[in-house]
Order: C-alpha cells, then sequence, then structure tokens
C-alpha cells in the first residue's frame, strides 16, 4: 500500500484554492441581513408583548432553599414581570412562617425595566415535608393601588431536621468554624 504525501518546506504558506469572489460575499450578505432583522425581532419582540391586560406576573419557579453549610432554611420564588411597572412600584411578599405566628412578609421597591424578580424570605425554621405554605406577592402602584398579584405555595419533600444544628462553615468562603 502507497501513501502520498505533500509537504511544503517550513515557512512556505499555503494558499486555499481561489475562490469565485461575488457568490459567496452576495450569499454571506443575504445571511448576515438575515440574522440581523431576525435579532431585531426577536429583541422587540418582549418588548411588544409587555402590555395588555394579562397577569402582570407568571411564576418561573420555587421553593425552599436548605443551605446545609451554613444551616440556613430560606424560600426562593423567581416571577417574569409581563406588563410594564409604573417607576416607584411597591413589591410585597408574604411567606407563611413555618414555624407558626404570622406571615413573614419583605417589601421593596421595583426599578424601571423590571422584567424579572428574584425574591428570598430571611431564614426560616421549621420547615415539615408534604406541608404546603403559602406565598402572596402583591405589587401596588405608587398611589397604593394593587396592579399584580402572584399567589402560590410550595412544599417541601424534606423536612428542616436534616439539617445541622450551627453551621459547618462560615465566612464568605466557607472556611470552618472556629472552635470554642
Amino acid at each position: 500500500m502507497t501513501t502520498l504525501t505533500a509537504t511544503a518546506p517550513l515557512g512556505a504558506a499555503m494558499t486555499a484554492p481561489a475562490r469565485r469572489p461575488g457568490r459567496s460575499r452576495a450569499l454571506f450578505l443575504g445571511l448576515a441581513a438575515a440574522l440581523v432583522v431576525a435579532g431585531g425581532v426577536l429583541l422587540l419582540a418582549p418588548l411588544a408583548q409587555r402590555g395588555g391586560d394579562g397577569p402582570m406576573l407568571t411564576l418561573e419557579g420555587g421553593g425552599f432553599v436548605f443551605n446545609y453549610r451554613i444551616a440556613e432554611a430560606t424560600y426562593g420564588l423567581v416571577a417574569r414581570v409581563e406588563r410594564t411597572i409604573p417607576a416607584g412600584t411597591r413589591i410585597i411578599t408574604a411567606f407563611d412562617d413555618p414555624a407558626g405566628g404570622p406571615p413573614i412578609v419583605e417589601e421593596q421597591v421595583a426599578r424601571v425595566g423590571l422584567t424579572k424578580l428574584v425574591l428570598k424570605s430571611p431564614p426560616v425554621d421549621g420547615v415539615v415535608a408534604g406541608k404546603p405554605y403559602a406565598v402572596t406577592v402583591r405589587m401596588l402602584s405608587p398611589e397604593g393601588e394593587e396592579i399584580g398579584r402572584l399567589e402560590t405555595s410550595f412544599t417541601s419533600n424534606i423536612d428542616q431536621s436534616v439539617m445541622p444544628k450551627a453551621p459547618l462553615t462560615t465566612g464568605p468562603g466557607y472556611q470552618p468554624p472556629r472552635p470554642n
């Protein structure tokens, strides 16, 4: 069996076969123009959808977050904002307190152009597996009128009893805790 190989002297430039520049350039420019138009449509489509009379918020996900390294459990919630929010809108979130008592209420002011809400509760205690815990997100206009509401509930599949009693690590780099 004979193998043929082509070699070039060191430092010699390898060149590609000549192409017809007119056809390739036209194809490239046509594809580039199509991509620019499609990209513009994709970027503007969400802006066009941000009006109307549909719901103000749509739940994207959420649940309980168990951070065993710092022995902490919290609620986490992500919601998509479907319509334009007026400047100064207040977002009031009420989380059921798993330990009992009144709901845990968190409040913040929405920034202009907000498209997604990422909400987190302060640390909670007493989460029981299989029990639903209610969460309500209300959006109030600067005048105090409710302009949006999202009600949902989260159920954990594990008890908080699996969490350590004290943090396993401390500090921003998860250093081991100092001995007492």
